[in-house]
């Protein structure tokens, strides 16, 4: 596909804004929904059309892309009043690049099939500042030659672009990778506090960790998250949250796994809203 390729995009959150604003500088005609329409000013600004409903969108646009938070979302969007499935559209690309389950994927391609649309799960790893440096790892469910064509599209968002299998592979791949992220930041999290109680400033430790074999750009960026006190979210404890939870429906049972989604979950209560790094928080309170 060529940038005349006109795009429509669904979902402008902390992630869904700087995504789409990398397509409208690489030259894409791209029209967006959200369902609070403030949130579609900053892209209105860049040259951006808008649209009154996920169906208007489809039918102004070849293929659609969809950044929002949940199971849920995704079916509004699909099977609404004035969802993308009541277009009347065929032969169109829907790219679902949320972080939901891979039964909701199966379910909407299975739906997009029989109307002669073609689906993809698409979702990413990484924040928002890779969202906004295009430097996104984007792992896709789907049909082979509804990829290829979408490829191009993607390759303007992040920086690699992975075919992993049938649809909901995608899914499964960012389920597995998120399991992970929650590993790193409890371990980080528990680390730091026991270095503490034992008379180590956690800055001290932070930089031992940052020269040692196991220094990684994560333990950087939280790490720092840590020493400035600055828990705004990049990624809401809320969210990893329900990543474990769609990861342990998925056949997550194994001991770590349980103990992040306990962990979690109960920090979650208090410091949903903040990034997933205030699980040092609730722990350094607890402990």
């Amino acid at each position: 596909m060529t940038n005349t390729t006109k795009i429509g995009w669904i979902g402008l959150g902390l992630m869904g804004n700087p995504m789409s604003q990398q397509l409208l500088k690489a030259g894409y005609p791209v029209t967006v929904y959200n369902r609070h329409k403030d949130k579609e000013a900053a892209l209105k600004e860049q040259g951006a059309e808008t649209a009154s409903s996920p169906k208007e969108l489809l039918q102004q646009t070849d293929v659609v892309i969809i950044m929002v938070t949940d199971d849920q979302a995704i079916r509004d969007i699909f099977t609404g009043e004035d969802g993308l499935l009541k277009a009347g559209a065929t032969d169109k690309i829907m790219i679902n690049m949320s972080t939901v389950s891979p039964a909701i994927s199966k379910e909407m391609a299975g739906l997009c099939k029989a109307q002669g649309l073609h689906y993809l799960d698409a979702p990413v790893s990484g924040s928002v500042k890779q969202a906004e440096t295009a430097q996104l790892v984007i792992m896709v469910g789907g049909e082979a030659a509804a990829f290829e064509k979408a490829k191009p599209i993607l390759e303007k968002i992040g920086k690699m672009v992975v075919n992993v299998g049938e649809t909901g592979a995608g899914n499964s791949a960012k389920l597995a990778i998120n399991t992970l992220l929650s590993f790193y930041t409890q371990g980080l999290a528990e680390a730091v506090i026991l270095a503490k109680n034992n008379g180590i400033e956690p800055a001290v430790l932070l930089d031992l960790l940052g020269n040692a074999a196991i220094a990684n750009p994560y333990t950087k960026l939280k790490g720092e998250a840590i020493t400035n006190n600055n828990f705004k979210a990049a990624f809401s404890l809320k969210n990893i949250v329900k990543d474990l939870k769609l990861s342990k429906d998925i056949g997550l049972t194994t001991p770590l796994g349980q103990a992040a989604l306990n962990t979690f979950e109960k920090a979650s209560a208090k410091f949903g809203d903040e990034d997933l790094i205030a699980i040092y928080k609730y722990l350094d309170n607890t402990n």
